[in-house]
């Protein structure tokens, strides 16, 4: 079995972004893990986006991970 690179960022990407989303649902209780899981969701959804050259997603990524590490910043201080 051959293991696809690309296909791995991207379903990486899906799950930390789904657990982002899931643990906003939870309340302020989760936090900071929220941001943790965003920001690694987009990291591997960047690295896929340079890799792939998807210019769009590649800049929705670079904004989103700049918004994480404010919030990671933010969070840890």
């Amino acid at each position: 079995m051959k293991i696809n690179i690309d296909e791995m960022l991207q379903w990486s990407g899906a799950v930390f972004i789904i657990a982002g989303h899931s643990l906003n649902a939870m309340g302020p209780g989760v936090y900071p893990w929220n941001i943790l899981a965003f920001f690694v969701g987009t990291i591997a959804f960047l690295l896929w986006a340079i890799r792939v050259v998807n210019k769009p997603q590649l800049l929705v990524n670079i904004v989103a991970l700049s918004i994480g590490i404010l919030g990671i910043v933010k969070a840890f201080g």
